[in-house]
């Protein structure tokens, strides 16, 4: 790839100078600057950029970095409802995002009026950011925004510190140990941020988004159990998460521009609710076709009653003004961690046929649900994936089937899939871009972009899952999907449409498939003839890996997975043995890792991991240490060890 040289930076002194350079210049022109006709371009072009150029940061990108790793993304500012669809300014490292700043004409009174803290609070909370700006240059807020936005704030609320332009050289060091890039790559910023966190007032955007969206679970269950007295506990569960997974879906692609903002507000405005709202999905699954709206096979939502006054509580608490979210920067990674605790309890049917939701057993004898941070994540990927595909072409890495055989929310095979898509754009870009049109596009100068046909193939080529929850195999499903569709807008869809491609999203009911990683079909051998209900074969739910169609037969006989990777469910054999004694016992048979003492299933997870891996194959994952030395675990460190698996 080709770097153009940044033609200035900026040290401490340097970038002081210049600011008061600028401090003069607004002084000197106030009166002109304070009309209305002077606006947002304007100062941003003439004061605010060259602000924070002065703090070194690369604002215009005169390094010509590809559009992933630019430190400044400028967002053009596109009315959806009453507020902008994007953040003014996104300030990053390495990609990824530091803070947000918001930018206004110096006619707007920043310290008074409350729309534009609100509005950059929604942005800043919604993407997990716990600092960012609002300025007009003539006056410049900085924010907690680790506070949930409520649109009757005051302006003042979550404001940590405020500046006038006549303070900037005074305060000048100040400003500058936070929001400089030094102060960034020095961890200044991270130290100062963190300094806000657990303040009074603060909560984060996944825990509240997880307390939205178990109450909608609450209020869809009673109600369809109350109205639909046929529905079986199976049922119930199924149709409220593809209501509530369709609905949050549609709501995020309204607000990335990709479907007409206020169309699930209008289909909440009157009578038949659900009948309009069921229409809608219905036109949903012609446009996307990827499994979440597929109406062939899902036999009970079409039926169902659902009383108005339930999707009129649900819906326009999702919409501006009344929404503290701004789905449009609401990352796909946080939305798994809402999944991975949501997931985390189930519906239950009384004697009655009445709803009540309640935590799954083994969630509350593990004391809750733990979601993996996303640095383990990242780091676990990189060294799994980063060294499989490292040097090589796209064509060769579409060989390459990365696994996570407990895929939970989906949180590995999104960072998988981030990483593999980074990497293609970064290979397409260095490698004459102009001559690989079916998979890259550029938008702007230095701004490429993969097609959506490409990031369908690298999914469909490389990322498969597992997991014995039917639930979080459609959670993971609408994670990776909504990871296509970002950079995509209304236009690059209905160009699609236009071409007769089929379907903008892909069916990934070949790769993320429901199943019992641990349990094959031998499990029914071992029951010697014992016939089992209905409930307790839902319950085991085995797989068999190299089926060619329920399993991965095809990966299995062509020698394996190349990458497995996973953060494990740590279950103790004593818990399992109240609950599925067979299955131990099975465990226990079929197992070398099960063989001695109280053994954890995160045991059996290695050596099934390693045991799907081909030859040159790579397994990562995180797991207590206990196991080193525990009586349970010298089985599986002699696989470790006599497999040579530690590099």
């Amino acid at each position: 790839m080709n770097i153009l040289k940044r033609s200035m930076t900026y040290t401490k002194e340097q970038g002081k100078q210049k600011i008061k350079e600028l401090v003069e210049r607004f002084r000197y022109n106030l009166d002109v600057y304070k009309k209305s006709t002077y606006n947002e371009t304007q100062v941003r072009r003439e004061f605010i950029d060259p602000f924070f150029d002065a703090l070194d940061w690369d604002v215009s990108n005169k390094q010509g970095y590809a559009e992933q790793y630019k430190e400044v993304v400028h967002e053009d500012t596109i009315k959806v409802g009453r507020s902008t669809r994007a953040p003014d300014y996104s300030f990053r490292v390495g990609g990824q995002r530091k803070f947000f700043v918001e930018a206004k004409k110096p006619a707007v009174n920043i310290k008074e009026d409350v729309s534009p803290s609100y509005q950059l609070r929604r942005y800043a909370w919604s993407a997990k950011l716990p600092l960012s700006i609002v300025t007009d240059f003539e006056e410049l807020s900085v924010f907690n925004c680790q506070i949930k936005p409520n649109p009757t704030d005051k302006p003042s609320i979550g404001r940590i510190a405020y500046y006038t332009f006549d303070e900037y050289l005074d305060k000048f060091d100040e400003i500058y140990s936070i929001f400089s890039k030094e102060a960034i790559l020095k961890g200044s910023f991270d130290r100062y941020a963190l300094s806000t966190k657990g303040k009074k007032g603060t909560a984060e955007v996944d825990r509240e988004f997880l307390k939205e969206i178990e109450s909608w679970r609450e209020l869809l269950a009673k109600n369809i159990a109350l109205r639909n007295p046929d529905v079986s506990i199976h049922e119930l569960n199924y149709a409220v998460q593809k209501i509530i997974d369709r609905i949050i879906f549609l709501r995020i692609c309204e607000d990335r521009g990709i479907e007409h903002y206020g169309q699930l507000q209008t289909r909440a405005e009157g009578d038949t609710v659900y009948t309009h709202l069921l229409n809608h999905f219905k036109l949903a699954e012609s446009k996307y076709n990827s499994g979440i709206f597929d109406f062939d096979a899902d036999k009970v939502t079409p039926s169902l009653h659902i009383d108005d006054k339930v999707l009129k509580t649900i819906i326009p608490d999702l919409y501006y003004p009344k929404s503290p979210y701004e789905f449009s920067v609401l990352g796909v990674e946080i939305l798994g961690n809402v999944y991975e605790q949501f997931l985390g309890k189930v519906i239950r049917l009384t004697a009655g046929h009445q709803a009540k939701v309640e935590t799954k057993p083994e969630v509350k004898k593990a004391g809750g649900v733990y979601y993996t941070p996303q640095y383990i994540v990242e780091y676990i990927v990189k060294n799994t994936v980063g060294k499989l595909v490292e040097g090589k072409t796209p064509e060769e890495i579409a060989a390459i089937k990365v696994l996570d055989p407990a895929c939970g929310s989906g949180s590995f095979l999104i960072g998988a899939y981030s990483y593999l898509l980074r990497y293609h754009l970064d290979w397409y870009t260095s490698n004459q871009p102009k001559r690989h049109k079916e998979a890259v596009f550029q938008a702007k100068e230095n701004e490429w972009y993969l097609t959506t046909a490409e990031k369908k193939r690298i999914l469909l080529d490389n990322i498969f899952g597992v997991d014995i929850d039917p639930q979080a195999v459609e959670v993971t499903k609408m994670s990776l999907l909504l990871k296509v569709l970002e950079h995509e807008s209304r236009e690059s869809i209905d160009q699609q449409m236009k071409l007769g491609l089929e379907g903008v999203l892909p069916n990934l009911g070949g790769n993320i498939k429901c199943g019992n990683s641990l349990i094959g079909s031998g499990y029914y051998e071992l029951q010697q003839g014992t016939l089992l209900d209905e409930e307790e074969m839902r319950r085991i739910n085995v797989f068999n890996w190299v089926d060619d169609v329920k399993g991965f037969g095809k990966i299995m006989k062509h020698g394996g997975f190349d990458c497995v990777i996973g953060n494990p469910p740590y279950v103790r054999i004593q818990t399992l043995q109240d609950t599925q004694p067979e299955a131990v016992q099975y465990f226990k048979n079929r197992y070398k890792s099960g063989g001695k003492g109280n053994f954890d299933i995160y045991a059996l997870f290695v050596e099934r991991g390693y045991s799907l891996l081909n030859k040159t194959g790579l397994l990562g994952c995180i797991l207590p240490h206990k196991f080193f030395q525990a009586n349970f675990g010298e089985p599986l460190r002699e696989i470790i060890s006599n497999n040579k698996a530690i590099y």
